[in-house]
């Protein structure tokens, strides 16, 4: 690239002729200048660039951890909600009493486990046992409270695995349990922290009414039935044949990620194939669009405050760029009286302001991508970015930069060299 500009210059002859003085200022000696005044004082050079570094790297960084989270809340949505089908019998009612008939039979578990894309399958039924309470003691003390009013479920033995279950002491009761009626229980951490039952090695037994049953297992937690953790579980055929369970009143079926909606058709026809429509079969919505609102939602967020941070840097970059100029107004002027033109001078200091923003833009994307890594590792996450940001971002940071630049690089360019030089 090349300039030319006329000046006067007088000949042995004496009389002036137009020559033409050509200056020669190329992008190579470009770069060089902009290293050069960047490397001049290395400290203010790092510290003009930390905000637009932390700019970059925040929306890097926001980008990629939404991305990732976004990734893990979908396969977390599909393993909870969306593998989750619940069966309830429809309310309908016959005769002039308005008895409502439940259609869901005893053997609900094994009907569904035989479906193709079901994990675990059970059924469960609050049980009414009326005015009766539930001790952890034989004998009620009238001096202090002994009773409590506890909830009372019945499940089958497919049920803890189609609800999630995790225990904290003992055993889940199985089908051997359920078939013979035997009168054993499970309690949630609730209810056997009311109870005062702590353990189950020494077989503690509790009652309900003047009914005992023995506790072999605590519950920790659950992912789907929270009102277990505050509730006696006993085995189905305990609670028909002890409390007058007439009939299960609704069915838990984990399947397999996307059968949920194959699974949910054939159910009904499954556990009552004579009266298919008597039976109300839930199946969890696709999630995209709550997905999407969440990721929206957060990513508006963080990039407000990605967007705050470069806005930051920019000014920064801009009063250092600015402050340059002002120091450097005798090298302007120089430069000027050597034949460099008004664009050459703002090409230089545009230069500079951009070189920085890039700069800055590469350390910001190095540590936002460091950033999201790190976290996701700790959290045990699989790292997602798109790979298109680790190219835009730098370039947004070299335009940051290049706006940042442009007011002293005019004030700059409209110095003139005679003012310029008597700050020599």
């Amino acid at each position: 690239m090349s300039d030319e500009q006329l000046i006067p210059i007088a000949p042995l002859d004496g009389k002036p002729h137009p020559v033409v003085a050509t200056s020669h200022f190329g992008f190579r000696d470009l770069i060089s200048e902009a290293i050069t005044a960047l490397t001049a004082r290395p400290a203010r050079t790092l510290l003009t660039a930390l905000g637009t570094i932390l700019g970059v790297a925040a929306l890097v960084a926001t980008l990629g951890l939404a991305k990732t989270a976004g990734s893990q809340i979908v396969g977390r949505f599909d393993e909870l909600a969306a593998t989750r089908v619940s069966v309830e019998p429809e309310d309908r009612s016959f005769g002039a009493d308005q008895r409502t008939i439940s259609v869901i039979p005893w053997d609900s578990g094994d009907r569904l486990q035989r479906l193709n894309g079901v994990k675990a399958a059970g059924t469960k039924s609050d049980v009414d046992v009326g005015s009766r309470l539930a001790r952890a003691v034989p004998v009620i003390d009238p001096l202090g409270q002994t009773e409590f009013q506890v909830p009372v479920i019945a499940v089958s033995p497919g049920t803890f695995a189609a609800v999630r279950t995790t225990l904290e002491t003992g055993r889940y009761f199985d089908e051997g349990h359920n078939d013979r009626a035997d009168t054993v229980a499970l309690l949630g951490p609730n209810a056997a922290a009311r109870l005062g039952v702590t353990r189950v090695d020494n077989t503690p037994a509790i009652f309900i009414g003047e009914q005992p049953l023995a506790v072999i297992g605590i519950l920790e937690d659950t992912s789907r039935e929270p009102d277990l953790l505050s509730a006696i579980i006993i085995p189905d055929e305990t609670a028909r044949l002890y409390f007058g369970l007439s009939a299960p009143a609704s069915v838990e079926v984990d399947v397999e990620v996307g059968a949920a909606e194959l699974i949910g058709s054939q159910t009904s026809i499954a556990l009552s194939p004579n009266s298919p429509e008597l039976l109300r079969v839930q199946v969890p919505p696709s999630p995209r669009g709550v997905q999407d609102d969440v990721a929206t939602d957060v990513n508006s967020l963080f990039l407000l405050l990605g967007a705050i941070s470069l806005l930051v840097g920019a000014i920064g970059i801009a009063n250092v760029t600015l402050v340059s100029v002002l120091e450097r107004t005798g090298e302007i002027g120089l430069r000027r009286a050597l034949g460099a033109t008004p664009g050459q001078i703002a090409r230089q200091f545009l230069t500079e302001s951009a070189s920085l923003g890039a700069l800055s833009g590469l350390i910001g994307t190095s540590l936002g991508v460091l950033t999201t890594v790190v976290i996701s590792a700790t959290r045990e996450w699989t790292p997602v970015l798109d790979p298109w940001l680790p190219i835009v971002a730098p370039i947004i940071g070299a335009i940051i930069g290049l706006i940042a630049g442009v007011y002293p690089s005019l004030k700059a360019a409209r110095m003139e060299p005679v003012n310029a030089l008597r700050s020599f």
